[in-house]
This record gives C-alpha cells, structure tokens and sequence, in this order.
C-alpha cells in the first residue's frame, strides 16, 4: 500500500495510533499487508515440506533477538526458509489425509479477523462478530434438518468440538441419573475418529467399541447390542465420513437404537459433513437431523481456513448447563443470548468463524454446493480410472470422496518409495495408509481445482512396474 493511499485512508478513519513504545509501526504493516496480498494471490508450492530438525534450525538462525532483526529480514526468513518448511494444503495435487482448500476470499478475511481483533466468547464484547458466525452456522443447521432454535459456536477443530459435545452429553446424563459404579463409558466404532479416545482419556471414561459391519459402517444393531448389554452408556459416537475411508455409519438405525435406550447420539462429521451440501449424496445421511450434537470443519471440505470446526446443539440448553463458567468478572455477561463461551470448553475465543462467513456471504451457497459436487465428480472420475486399470483394485465402494486402493503384489516399501517420489516431484501428495492390516494407497478429495486427469496420469504410474531400486521414475525422467 503506498504511503500516501495510507495516510489518506487514516484522515478518512480518524486519528492514527501513538506511536508509543513501538514506535510507527506503519511501514511494517504495509510490509506484511502486501506480503499477505501476495501469497493468497499466488498459486500454492506442490512441493515444500519439512525439513530436518537441525538443517531448519541451521538455516533460520536467530530470529528472536534483543534488539530485533526488522521487518525486512523477518519477512525474508519466513517466505523463503521457514515457509516452504511447511507443506501446502491448498495445493490441487495434495489429496493426502485430510488437506484443507480455503478460497482466496476466505484466507484474506482471516487477515481481516486477524486485523479486527475481536474478543468473541460474549455477545457483550463481540456481537457483529457472532451475529455473522451465527448466521453461516444457520446454513449449516440447515443441512442437517434441525429446527432454527438449534444453536453452536465456532471451535478449534474436531478434537475440540468432539471433546465439548460429550461434555455436554456426560452432564446431561449425569443430570438425569447417578454415575455408575463402574464409570461412565462411550460407545463408537474402531473406525472412529482419534479424537474420541483421546477425549475419553481426559474425561477419564471408558470407550466401548461396537464392531462394524462387512461394509465398514457403525450399524444400529450393533450399537443395539452393547447398549443392551452394558450399563453407564452416556453416549454413542457415530462417525459421517471416516477419515480413513470416507464411510458412513448407518445413521438411522444408530438413533433408533440411542432413542430406544435414551442414550445422547453425537455424530463426528469433522470431514464428511460437508457432504450434507451435495444433492448427489445427502440420502447417505438420512437419520442425521435425529442427532443430539454435530462437528463439522469448514477447514476441511467446506473451503475454509485453520482453524475452523462448527460445533453444534439441536438443542442448546444441555451445553449451556455444562459449560457456562462463572465467576465474579463475568457476572455481567448477558446470558440471554448465545454466548459461545456457554457452549463449549473454552472462555477466550476469536471469530474464527468469520473468514468462512465471509466466503459464505461473497459467494453464496449454491457455489458452496457446486464446489462439493465438483470434488465428488473428480473423486467419481478416478474412481472409475483405477477400476478400468487391471494393475489397480479399488478396495472400497467409495461413499464420499475418499478412495482406498492398491496395486497387487506391491509391498510397504513400493508404496513408501512410489508416494516419496510423487511428493518430490510436485506431480501429487498421496501417501500410504492402512486397511485390514495391509499398506494400501489413500486419495481424499477436498479441493475443486483438483485436475481429475492429471491425478490419474500420475496414477499410471504404478503401472510402470516395481519400485525396488528406485527403478522408476514418476516424471518420466
């Protein structure tokens, strides 16, 4: 921004800050400001990654000093040593894990937010702020078929959100009935998210797990079956989109049989809710709009930046009993509205909602929908390819986005060997997982500028035959 554009915007503004013990901080804003403009507008780099421990330490050096290196040489350490140290999730050919493909709208509002500053745990201190987010979490109650009394807030990401909602489903339980002798306990799927162990753990209650069907899906019977059969069930985790194989649990079935028990159904659909946007596959989530609590990151599918994940209530009241803290400081708080503190483990927030707000608001829903249903297509596409190749097996019916597969006779060392040198090469980031005890290769599909024929040239490539010996070359070299 040039100088005098800046001094013109600060007359319009009112006064420009003191210059105080930082002294005139404006052209270190310009600095990062521009900075900022430059890498949203650019395309991402396929190929940074980490680098050793020592090596990056090497080549960062000092920065925090005494004195301060300035902004120049901050500026230059971080875009040319520290960032490309770090992988591009928004890069068209990484469909590993679960990458995240925020639109550019959505990243420069984040600078936005960031500039904002605002506290928004209370309506007291940020109601614009929480209005907005409100309003793209109405969107999302939307989806699910829930009343507009539904309520939520923005969290961290899906441990987060997931550790909340089995809070507030561990007070509910405990306001309706005495804790057990033997403890509270959670039932899920082996397939379930990480993060439900790891949220047992800090609430010191045991997971239960219900065995899934020859399909991979959490089924009503199954979780029928423990709740009949075990006692201090406070909870049942059914997963929409498991991470490794993008599956989805039989939603209906499971609250029938959480209704028949009057048991809290949460449902994790940290990755796969998204799909609730897509008329192409919304009929795998029939039973969802019976669910108690919900997670979705928009950080994930829904276009988004870290770190964003929508935790939400069909009804509220049981989490505002659970996490509405109180203390003298906060006597003042208007808790006639939804204050995000109320509803999940946390007191200091920022809007971390707002930048997929303003995606939401620039560009509508229906190119949200649209933008979904583009990566489902490219995901069908090479689905389709990895079927018509005799030297692939596709071992899951894909239900989302997510393919598993391999290439038979193929051992760990042939699929480390293959994904290191894709990953080199910037042609894609595709690395090796699990599924019934065998290495295998993961696709997951998150961002619509993803070139279906170009991840399936770069998958012709594990036809070229074995990889022992660094015999083959993924760029054709």
């Amino acid at each position: 921004m040039q100088k005098a554009q800046r001094d013109s915007m600060s007359a319009e503004k009112g006064p420009r800050a003191d210059h105080g013990v930082w002294g005139d901080e404006a052209e270190i804003v310009d600095a990062a400001i521009n900075y900022a403009w430059r890498r949203i507008t650019q395309a991402p780099d396929p190929v940074s990654g980490a680098r050793p421990a020592a090596d990056l330490a090497l080549a960062a050096g000092t920065a925090v000093t005494p004195w301060g290196i300035g902004t120049a040489a901050a500026i230059k350490l971080f875009d040319q040593v520290l960032l490309p140290a770090t992988r591009s999730q928004n890069a068209p050919t990484n469909l590993a894990y679960i990458p995240a493909a925020p639109t550019r709208a959505a990243l420069a509002f984040d600078a936005v937010t960031g500039a904002a500053n605002i506290f928004a745990g209370t309506w007291e201190s940020g109601a614009g702020a929480i209005h907005a987010e409100n309003e793209a979490l109405a969107w999302l109650t939307g989806l699910l078929g829930w009343p507009s009394t539904a309520a939520g807030c923005f969290v961290s990401g899906g441990t987060m959100g997931n550790l909340s909602a089995l809070i507030t489903a561990r007070a509910a339980a405990t306001a309706s009935r005495p804790r057990p002798a033997d403890g509270w306990k959670i039932v899920c799927a082996d397939s379930a998210h990480s993060s439900i162990r790891s949220a047992a753990q800090a609430m010191d209650v045991t997971v239960v797990t219900a065995p899934v069907d020859r399909r991979g899906h959490l089924t009503g019977d199954a979780v029928n079956a423990v709740l009949t059969s075990t006692t201090g069930v406070f909870a049942v985790v059914a997963t929409a989109g498991t991470t490794n194989a993008g599956l989805i649990d039989d939603l209906d079935d499971i609250a029938d049989a959480c209704e028949r028990h009057q048991v809290w159904l949460h449902i994790d659909g940290a990755y796969g809710g998204a799909g609730l946007a897509a008329p192409s596959v919304r009929h795998r989530y029939a039973g969802i709009e019976r669910a108690d609590s919900f997670i979705v990151d928009p950080h994930k599918w829904l276009f988004a930046p870290y770190d964003c994940c929508a935790l939400l209530y069909r009804d509220p009241a049981p989490a505002r009993a659970a996490h509405s803290q109180t203390a003298s400081y906060l006597d003042a708080i208007d808790r006639e509205v939804h204050n995000p503190t109320d509803l999940a483990l946390h007191l200091s927030r920022r809007a971390r909602g707002l930048p997929f707000w303003f995606s939401l608001a620039v560009h509508g829903t229906e190119r949200y929908v649209r933008a979904v249903e583009q990566t489902l297509t490219a995901s069908r596409l090479v689905a389709d390819a990895i079927r018509a190749d005799d030297r692939l097996r596709l071992l899951v019916e894909p239900e989302l986005s997510v393919l598993l597969f391999d290439r038979p006779g193929w051992d760990p060392q042939d699929y480390a060997t293959w994904s290191a040198r894709t990953a080199e090469s910037g042609a894609m980031l595709c690395v090796p997982t699990q599924w019934n005890g065998t290495t295998v290769l993961r696709l997951a599909f998150v961002n619509p500028d993803t070139d279906a024929e170009e991840v399936i040239e770069t998958l012709r490539t594990l036809g070229q035959g074995e990889l022992r010996g660094a015999r083959v070359e993924v760029d054709g070299s």
